[in-house]
């Protein structure tokens, strides 16, 4: 027969079972790819090539039809039990804290008012964290740790806040959220007082400030300066929103203000509760880019979201301006674990009191709970994700802590006597999801993904318990 003629009998043969592959779902586990690699040349296969063809077009053909033979199946029953979650959580939405009079004199116009006092939580935070919380109580529900409704496992349930406004709301949104109508204790310092598992303890030398200080110097080449170049296109894209420009620089007969690229920077130790401190361009752009975040998942009319010049896209690339600033001060190993070592403690010697049982020295709680819920803030976040180097995507962005973003540990009890483990996820509802309030269902539920944690992840991302505690140890016990 001619080659020609072979060629168009194989690839109408071709179409046909790729066809008929796609109406079955796929279910041909030997690949098409071989046929796929070879249809280009079809046309002028050679003699010698059109047994191969026909073997991978009958093998994917057989398949093809098993697969549409074999009976449906479900997925076979997961082995390990779910049997504690510590979550740590930042807070909701809130207003800006620092006064507009800061700002002001940056933008053509004055920054938005806000309804609450200054770092409030607002009405529509505490409803977004209260459909988090009816979330959350879905999904650990599904997995079989606690009941689908009732008050039954509401006193399973252990809530510490920091002691400011913004953290006690949310705590107690999240808790309406998942016990609507029951008693849920929550627990905390009295509103106001300076809580050492949040924020830095006021015991720290001089000499911890000057290795915090190079630790930070020497990520950034010891050039405050650099990061004014590293970031000049998000500072340009910011100033354009702050002054109105089309252009920049803008034109002369803009709107006058002060300029981002005027602000000296430095680099210096911190005051309060912070090692290091920075300051000039990046510091205060961070702060107007996590403000303009506020604004749109506040809800915010368009127009008083970036003056109306700020959309999704465009606050997608803002936002970079404020994870920058986070990453550079909170993510530096040697200060994460100066202003988190408290806090991860108590995370990991809750793990264990759940894991053996029986009360545990540091943790929190009883052995009998089934969640510990710790709401802070995206500092905290930040500086668990720099001690343990966790790196996520999530919603179009890179390592961002938004409002209600939270850290999950999940333990899992082994099964047959296999030993327990532990995955590790970070979850966020999406900007447009904060921004309209949706309900969060186990369909359409926030943004949820597994981290791989540094030495003791396997494959699958999940970290033998063992391994997971040996692994906080150690990298809480670095000197540097």
């Amino acid at each position: 027969m001619p080659t020609r003629l072979f060629a168009f009998f194989f690839f109408a043969a071709f179409v046909a079972v790729a066809h008929l592959s796609t109406r079955l779902a796929h279910a041909a586990s030997i690949p098409l790819r071989c046929c796929r690699q070879l249809r280009p040349s079809l046309a002028s296969v050679s003699m010698s090539r059109h047994g191969g063809v026909a073997h991978c077009l009958l093998a994917a053909a057989l398949a093809a039809a098993a697969g549409h033979m074999a009976p449906a199946q479900s997925a076979p029953p997961r082995s390990e039990k779910l049997q504690f979650v510590a979550i740590v959580s930042r807070h909701g939405v809130r207003s800006p804290t620092g006064k507009p009079d800061r700002l002001n004199p940056y933008s053509a116009k004055p920054w938005p008012a806000w309804s609450v006092a200054p770092g409030h939580l607002t009405d529509h935070g505490a409803k977004l964290m209260t459909l988090f919380g009816a979330y959350d109580r879905a999904l650990y529900a599904q997995e079989g740790l606690f009941d689908a409704d009732g008050c039954a496992d509401a006193d399973r349930v252990y809530i510490y806040d920091d002691s400011d406004q913004r953290t006690r709301e949310t705590g107690k949104a999240l808790a309406a959220g998942m016990f609507p109508g029951c008693a849920v204790e929550q627990h905390g310092l009295p509103e106001g007082a300076h809580d050492p598992i949040f924020h830095l303890q006021e015991t720290v030398s001089e000499g911890e400030k000057e290795i915090a200080l190079a630790a930070v110097s020497g990520r950034i080449g010891d050039n405050v300066n650099g990061l004014v170049e590293a970031y000049r296109p998000q500072l340009i894209a910011l100033e354009k929103v702050l002054l109105g420009c089309a252009a920049w620089p803008c034109p002369a007969e803009a709107p006058t203000a002060r300029s981002l690229f005027d602000i000296p920077a430095s680099i210096a130790e911190g005051k309060d509760d912070h090692l290091v401190e920075l300051h000039g361009p990046l510091e205060t752009a961070s702060t107007m880019a996590e403000d303009l975040l506020l604004e749109y998942t506040e809800g915010m009319s368009a127009e008083n979201v970036g003056w109306g010049r700020v959309d999704l896209p465009k606050l997608r690339e803002l936002v970079q301006l404020h994870t920058a600033g986070e990453e550079i001060v909170n993510r530096t190993p040697f200060v994460a674990r100066a202003q988190v070592v408290t806090l991860l403690n108590i995370v990991l010697n809750s793990m264990r009191q759940a894991e053996e049982q029986k009360p545990v020295a540091g943790a929190m709680g009883s052995p009998r709970d089934r969640m510990l819920l710790i709401v802070g803030h995206d500092t905290n976040l930040a500086n668990i994700a720099g001690v343990l180097r966790l790196n996520w995507l999530i919603d179009g962005r890179r390592d961002d802590t938004p409002p209600g973003s939270a850290l999950v540990f999940e333990l899992w009890s082994g099964a047959s006597g296999s030993p327990p483990s532990v995955r590790v996820y970070f979850t966020s509802q999406t900007l447009d999801q904060m921004r309209n309030a949706t309900p969060l269902t186990l369909h359409a539920g926030p943004e949820r993904v597994p981290l791989f944690v540094p030495v003791c992840a396997t494959a699958d991302d999940s970290c033998s318990w063992s391994g997971f505690a040996a692994t906080v140890q150690s990298d809480l016990s670095r000197n540097r």
